[in-house]
């Protein structure tokens, strides 16, 4: 069979030997060129057992394992259903550092088989190490514990690295809960997550021959997604190649880095070259997703960063329809026109499927939940639903409860968050009407004063006052602003709970707070129809990565929201900067035909309405690729606001 590829794709799947960095834009068939490489050095006489593929998901090793075993049967080079053909290793990162702790794991003190601790056995472990130092869990949570240790092993902390820059009581405590946790580990012959990786560099740092062995079984490494590698990855590629053949090919994109915040290093992929004397670079250019305009404003936003390789993507498809900029009066107004725009889009003929609405932050959701439930659109969304999320119902507890004291699911989470050293032996206690000690009592005693002043409040304030007040002074605030990025994400939704019912002020709390926890109750009952359904995919940039769609709106196109500030304006970073430009770029590049850029002139965030001004990023659309259409925000803001 004869696989059509162009100039470039041929150079990358020819070029086998010595070290080759594939630069590949977005759509230019980089799954493609990598199964045709594979093929090709088959092809030349290489077993298909020594050859390695490493992707970063189980999802994206299926496709490529699919595709290149369907190549090697074309070929008649192999049978699937032969088992004494050897086929192509392809897997991920933690499945590679499984293979081989499964191989090799004796030298490491592990079984064949080793057994693998999920997050919640990791977590079961590190609360008996607590109980055995007799460390109250309600002073230091054994989850940010796992946290930490799993973020120190990925940076290869070992444990007495870690010792030796303790400079806190904290730091004493975790290292020596970790000494215990990794002890059990030891007894067990288990291993965790991370170890997967962690324990398999260490095996090929310290036993040469079993380096040697894989060295030599992989005569040809391929990594994809390698602007993605985090340290940890880094490490284990180097180890595993060849160093007097150095044939091993990276395949990623500058432009696409939007992981930083979970430990993924551009500077891997910005010094492959450095690494690897004598590497051939191929720069896959022409794009075979998108109309000519998209890729304009794809390659006039991205032009703008400093740190990334140059390249320029082209299509065939020259042109194309026009991408349209729509201004909206408010975040309603954006909803209601995103939501009527795919209405209309799927009465033409167009699938609810080939349609995507994508944003920056995961409150944005919300509103856009309400407009296609509102018009009738059906749709899905990629990640939990608003009023399911569980700081959302967190602080609806504290709601509920300060008006219904009986309420023991409310008042459990109202005891549990944030933390108050309050635990579920003393809740049962408190449930049952027992006795509890006099410093427990206290506790208490100060969670049920607050709960006096909510609902004091209600009773004068707006509902929007109340939950800014539940939010700050409970403590919820402080936790999860403490809690890392993903805390800080929580706290935007939590805060897009004031932006709500800001619709009520005017109105004390007391009169609309039922009318308010009927809406969020039945918004959630809705949202437990969990079949999945066609319909119009809603979900963050982040999660739309390696998909594409005909259609996408690009909704919330504003300053400070995308590009995304920081909460308590901490300034943005150069490289912060970069990244949400991007962003920006694997959000335009998701769109095949047609793009919409939406923002609104006015948003409610924290409960204040506050004037926007639009992104910067829209002034990338030169005139010839856009057109403006603000008919909609006319019409909207003359019907909702103007007389």
């Amino acid at each position: 069979m004869v696989v059509s590829l162009n100039e470039k794709q041929l150079e990358a799947v020819l070029h086998t030997e010595g070290p080759l960095l594939i630069l590949a834009g977005a759509g230019a068939g980089k799954t493609k060129t990598i199964t045709e490489r594979i093929v090709q050095i088959v092809k030349n006489g290489t077993e298909p057992k020594n050859i390695l593929a490493v992707t970063f998901t189980n999802k994206a090793g299926k496709e490529m394992r699919e595709r290149i075993l369907s190549r090697l049967e074309e070929e008649k080079i192999i049978e699937r259903s032969n088992p004494y053909f050897s086929k192509p290793i392809i897997k991920t990162f933690h499945g590679l550092g499984l293979m081989i702790l499964s191989e090799y794991g004796k030298f490491a003190g592990l079984l064949k088989n080793p057994t693998i601790l999920d997050s919640q056995d990791s977590l079961s472990i590190i609360k008996g190490a607590l109980e055995k130092l007799n460390i109250d869990p309600k002073v230091h949570d054994p989850s940010k514990i796992r946290s930490i240790i799993s973020k120190e092993k990925g940076n290869f902390t070992s444990l007495s690295d870690y010792q030796k820059k303790i400079v806190s009581t904290k730091m004493e405590i975790i290292f020596s809960i970790w000494r215990i946790y990794e002890n059990e580990l030891k007894e067990q012959k288990a291993v965790d997550f991370d170890d997967l990786i962690v324990k398999a560099v260490r095996l090929l740092e310290e036993n040469k021959e079993v380096r040697d062995f894989y060295q030599n079984r992989f005569k040809y490494i391929h990594v994809d997604e390698y602007q993605d590698t985090n340290q940890a990855q880094y490490e284990f590629i180097k180890l595993l190649i060849n160093k007097d053949k150095n044939n091993i090919c990276v395949v990623g994109d500058t432009d696409q880095n939007i992981y930083s915040w979970r430990g993924a290093n551009l500077k891997n992929i910005m010094g492959f070259e450095k690494d690897f004397e004598g590497t051939h670079i191929v720069v896959l250019e022409e794009n075979y997703r998108s109309t000519g305009n998209i890729l304009s404003l794809a390659n006039n936003a991205i032009k703008k960063n400093s740190v990334r390789k140059e390249k320029v993507l082209f299509t065939k498809k020259e042109g194309g329809e026009k991408i349209e900029i729509l201004p909206a009066f408010d975040e309603q107004g954006e909803g209601e026109l995103i939501a009527r725009k795919s209405k209309e889009l799927i009465e033409t003929g167009v699938s609810p499927k080939d349609i995507a609405v994508l944003y920056r932050a995961n409150f944005q959701s919300r509103v856009l939940e309400e407009s296609f439930l509102r018009e009738g659109v059906p749709y899905n969304l990629l990640g939990t639903k608003f009023f399911e999320r569980k700081e959302v119902k967190d602080v609806l507890a504290y709601l509920r409860v300060s008006m219904n004291r009986a309420s023991q699911v409310d008042l459990k989470r109202v005891f549990e968050t944030p933390k108050k050293g309050i635990g579920k032996a003393t809740i049962a206690k408190i449930f049952a009407g027992a006795l509890v000690n006099t410093s427990t009592d206290l506790k208490i005693k100060k969670v049920y004063e607050f709960l006096d002043k909510v609902e004091e409040k209600l009773q004068n304030e707006n509902l929007s006052f109340v939950l800014q007040m539940i939010i700050v002074e409970s403590g919820i605030e402080k936790e999860l602003i403490e809690g890392g990025d993903d805390g800080i994400e929580r706290l935007e939704n939590v805060r897009e709970l004031v932006s709500i019912t800001s619709k009520y002020d005017g109105e004390v709390a007391i009169n609309v707070i039922e009318q308010f926890l009927e809406e969020s109750s039945l918004q959630s009952d809705q949202d437990e129809d969990k079949e999945e359904k066609e319909g119009v995919r809603l979900m963050t940039i982040h999660s739309s990565k390696g998909l594409e769609f005909d259609y996408v709106f690009i909704c919330g196109l504003e300053h400070d929201l995308f590009p995304h500030k920081n909460i308590g304006n901490k300034k943005e970073t150069k490289e912060e900067e970069e990244e949400e430009r991007r962003l920006f770029y694997v959000a335009v590049t998701r769109a095949r035909k047609k793009l919409f850029l939406c923002y609104a002139e006015i948003r409610t965030i924290f409960g204040q309405r506050q004037i926007n001004a639009p992104s910067e990023f829209l002034e990338d659309v030169e005139e010839e690729i856009g057109e403006f259409n603000e008919t909609y925000y006319k019409e909207g803001a003359g019907k909702i606001f103007y007389i």
